[in-house]
């Protein structure tokens, strides 16, 4: 792969790792404190929120940040790793990272559905 297509890929990653993030750090964060507001942290069915949810807002906002920070780190390092594998195997190595990002995606828009499903009609689709 041409190093200015393999610079196009990645910056196309970095925007999907960007909407990928919204979803899963402050819009997550958002409707959680949402459905916490009307139905208590009991209604979390994920239980690492729900115990987070009984702390401090500071502790949950660094836990988030933590979060944040891992995720940037390891999409760096794939990215890394991309670029500094040989050019018959970027492609594939490329598609690996698509299916990645697509997985968060696909998990952060689960994560908003299920939490606007605990809003809306009080009760998770999980």
């Amino acid at each position: 792969m041409e190093r200015d297509h393999l610079d196009e890929w990645t910056d196309d990653y970095w925007s999907w790792v960007a909407v990928v993030l919204f979803l899963l750090i402050p819009v997550d964060l958002l409707t959680t404190a949402g459905a916490a507001t009307l139905y208590g942290a009991q209604a979390e069915t994920n239980p690492l929120m729900r115990w987070l949810l009984t702390r401090r807002f500071a502790t949950i906002v660094a836990v988030h940040l933590v979060v944040l920070v891992a995720v940037v780190v390891s999409f760096r390092a794939m990215i890394l790793l991309l670029e500094a594998t040989d050019e018959r195997h970027q492609r594939a190595f490329a598609y690996g990272i698509e299916a990645f990002v697509g997985l968060l995606l696909l998990a952060g828009l689960v994560v908003f559905a299920n939490n606007l499903s605990v809003i809306v009609l009080g009760e998770s689709l999980l």
